[in-house]
């Protein structure tokens, strides 16, 4: 059955400019890409979308890095989305991410790893509405 979920191409990968090699990553896995805006952020606008993880040491330097430079989110399709993605993206830490993963091929450290994508149904709801708020996705 087919699932949505969502995803950030990161202010390093962007910079870097690796978009267009991980939206083909994305696209050779056969994810459907349903939605999709190059934007930047603001701080208040990381932390709002952060919120979950307000409590945790890094919270300051991952909303500061978000709102860094510019972003593409997107919504994403395919049957088992969202532990597809979470497998192609790799680890966290891209030293430990397996080979061919997005991470290993384009992430720097633990706090620039490349790409976000939702760990769970409720979660990707939630990202999907953050940015993705009164756009009708088909």
């Amino acid at each position: 059955m087919s699932q949505r979920t969502f995803s950030i191409i990161k202010p390093d990968a962007v910079k870097a400019g690796h978009t267009a090699a991980i939206l083909a990553e994305i696209e050779k896995a056969g994810f459907k890409i349903v939605a999709i805006k190059r934007m930047s952020i603001s701080r208040a606008q990381a932390e709002g979308f952060y919120h979950v993880h307000a409590a945790r040491p890094f919270f300051g330097e991952l909303t500061e890095f978000m709102s860094s430079g510019p972003i593409f989110p997107m919504v994403l399709e395919k049957d088992n989305a969202i532990a597809d993605l979470r497998t192609l993206m790799g680890a966290t830490d891209p030293a430990k991410a397996d080979a061919g993963t997005i991470r290993k091929k384009f992430a720097v450290s633990i706090g620039e790893n490349a790409i976000h994508g939702s760990d769970a149904e409720d979660t990707a709801a939630f990202e999907i509405g953050y940015f993705f708020a009164g756009i009708e996705l088909k």
